[in-house]
């Protein structure tokens, strides 16, 4: 049974509960000790649950972006100029320039999300090493290239 449950209607699921220290472990250590290995594993769960937010965070962005991208390629294929929102500012800019633009974000935000996602990793393999909890496996796989790919389909059509 796992410890996880689902937060009040939210979705999300609450953080596995901190290792309990055996009585025996907690009379050896002091508890200026205690205090710090508990500080550092709060400092790198918050830095875990961050790295977390700015992904959603993003990757929300990222869908607008493909929703904007998907309006100008279908509704307003006909139009030259379209409005586009800045902040407060509505801006009246060329229907390619746009588009444009959005893809150079949209390739920019792809870059972004990846790059927090491998500093997730490695921040989640620390917080579980300072947890005393084994690595994660699985959790480094990479996907196969192209090239692989061709090659594991070549080998198992003869």
């Amino acid at each position: 049974h796992s410890r996880r449950g689902a937060c009040a209607g939210r979705g999300r699921t609450r953080p596995r509960r901190l290792p309990r220290f055996p009585a025996a472990a907690m009379a050896e250590r002091s508890p200026d000790f205690v205090l710090g290995y508990l500080a550092e594993v709060e400092a790198l769960a918050e830095e875990v649950l961050a790295g977390r937010q700015q992904i959603v965070a993003l990757d929300q962005k990222r869908n607008q972006n493909r929703e904007a991208l998907r309006a100008l390629s279908k509704e307003l294929a006909s139009s030259d100029q379209v409005m586009v929102c800045f902040g407060s500012l509505f801006v009246q800019l060329p229907n390619t320039k746009t588009k444009d633009m959005l893809q150079r974000d949209q390739a920019l935000l792809d870059e972004e999300i990846a790059s927090l996602r491998k500093e997730l990793k490695a921040k989640v393999g620390r917080l579980l090493e300072a947890q005393g909890k084994p690595e994660l496996k699985g959790y480094n796989l990479k996907p196969l290239s192209n090239e692989e790919m061709w090659f594991i389909k070549k080998a198992l059509e003869s």
